[in-house]
């Protein structure tokens, strides 16, 4: 980056294709980092949930940390995300056959 580019040789049409190719450029950047963002702000909105809940005694214990569940021996069974270590369901989790684990939906994003 940083280079100028010399478009003195392109005719009329040329240039004006390459500067419409360089603006639609800017402007997918532009979105992507407004998505990334977005996604950032939602992972730190979802450990401050995690952290005042995991706070509250044996919550964790008992429910999904990610949608609040109540954990059932059969139908709703909790795992630990293999990196932030919170108990989860299995609606909010993964099974990752590389690690041979389970991650949250939420790690997973952060991945």
């Amino acid at each position: 980056m940083g280079r100028k580019l010399d478009l003195s040789g392109l005719t009329d049409d040329e240039a004006e294709h390459v500067l419409q190719v360089v603006q639609r450029d800017f402007s997918l950047r532009k979105k992507e980092e407004e998505r990334l963002s977005e996604m950032k702000q939602k992972l730190d909105e979802e450990g401050n949930k995690c952290s005042i809940l995991s706070k509250q005694q044996k919550f964790n214990e008992h429910c999904c940390i990610r949608c609040c569940s109540p954990f059932t021996f059969l139908i709703n069974s909790k795992r630990q995300c293999q990196d932030c270590k919170y108990n989860i369901c299995k609606n909010c989790s993964s099974y990752q056959k590389k690690d041979k684990a389970w991650l949250c939906n939420v790690c997973q994003q952060a991945r």
